[in-house]
């Protein structure tokens, strides 16, 4: 009794920890990311220019003449974007582990990323100006969600859809997909090419505060929205029949689930391409550490993919001088091993959450 009785308590403690943990490490990541670059600029200047904008005149702007005007136009929406991304990404990959109930799956699995890429693939080697400077972003978006809804409608059966026929859809959406994404850059010419793959590698360089004021809003609804159908998918882990048994309308939560996943990573990997294994590597983290409840894996799951993601897109500007790497590059080189580690774990647990 007296052990069950301690448990929660060391629960609530854990997440406590873990917030405060992620939070700091996290706002430290981020004035670390803003201050450097070719012109490095100290931590305490980073907040001091943030705070002078709210009429906080503690701490000093950035010394050098031009300090202030490359924060606010190309280092914090850079960061901002990151940090986004980060989060959109991690809960997307929460989301999905929980209507498949396996922590193998992740967004590309419906494909979303894929889709996208073919979108994108389509504006640059065509130069298409449909939607101005947007036209990109707009089709890579659009084509994603088409892809999705295309994997979910293709995969049901008898007003139901089976996880495991989802998943084969999502796999065969994803090698058409591939298909059509080599055939774009066989047509391109050479400046095409090298835009649709730098694209399909992800980056966060160009980022402005008009694409950040468009997936912010998208982030805070997905966030709402999972925050709201937490104890719907607790109770999903418990199996579909017991699911419904409890109210739970499993097919409407597993279609709106993945409209959702949809919209966030289409947003993310509209405007920073295609960004591998954080939606894996992430929520199962936080997982381990927390536990299988979703209510607190959703705020773990969003700080933890903004603090990777941040932390990723800094390496991208500083591992190389003068260069900036791929961002997705860097994911897939941690999320890579992690996944072989993750399948191994996984089978030695016939499936187990860890």
């Amino acid at each position: 009794m007296k052990n069950s009785a301690s448990t929660p308590s060391s629960l609530r403690t854990t997440k406590g920890v873990l917030f405060i943990a992620l939070s700091l490490a996290l706002a430290f990541a981020l004035l670390a990311s803003a201050g450097t670059g070719q012109l490095a600029i100290a931590p305490q200047e980073v907040l001091g220019s943030l705070l002078h904008k709210v009429g906080i005149e503690w701490l000093p702007l950035p010394s050098h003449a031009a300090g202030d005007q490359t924060l606010w136009a190309i280092r914090f929406p850079r960061v901002a974007m990151a940090a986004l991304v980060g989060a959109g990404l991690a809960i997307s990959g929460l989301l999905m582990q929980a209507i498949f109930g396996n922590p193998l799956a992740e967004p590309g699995v419906i494909g979303i990323s894929s889709g996208a890429a073919v979108g994108a693939g389509l504006s640059i080697v065509f130069g298409l100006t449909l939607f101005g400077q947007w036209t990109t972003a707009v089709l890579a978006f659009a084509a994603g969600l088409v892809a999705t809804l295309l994997v979910y409608f293709m995969s049901r059966a008898d007003g139901r859809t089976e996880v495991v026929t989802l998943v084969l859809t999502g796999i065969a959406i994803n090698a058409i997909a591939g298909a059509a994404i080599a055939l774009l850059t066989f047509l391109g010419d050479t400046q095409s090419r090298e835009q649709i793959v730098f694209w399909q590698l992800g980056s966060l360089a160009g980022s402005r505060w008009s694409q950040v004021a468009i997936v912010a809003p998208i982030l805070a609804i997905g966030m709402i929205i999972a925050y709201l159908v937490a104890r719907k998918l607790d109770l999903l882990a418990l199996g579909e029949r017991n699911a419904r048994h409890l109210g739970v309308n499993v097919e409407a939560l597993r279609i709106g689930i993945i409209v959702l996943v949809a919209l966030l990573v289409g947003a993310s990997v509209a405007f920073a391409g295609i960004i591998a294994f954080v939606g894996l590597v992430i929520p199962h983290l936080m997982r381990m550490i927390l536990g299988p409840a979703h209510l607190p894996l959703v705020t773990a799951s969003a700080l933890g993919g903004a603090l990777l993601l941040t932390l990723a897109d800094l390496g991208a500007r500083t591992l190389v001088p003068m260069a900036d790497l791929p961002i997705g590059m860097l994911t897939s080189l941690v999320g890579g091993p992690f996944f072989f580690w993750l399948l191994r774990r996984t089978r030695k647990r016939a499936g187990g959450w860890g």
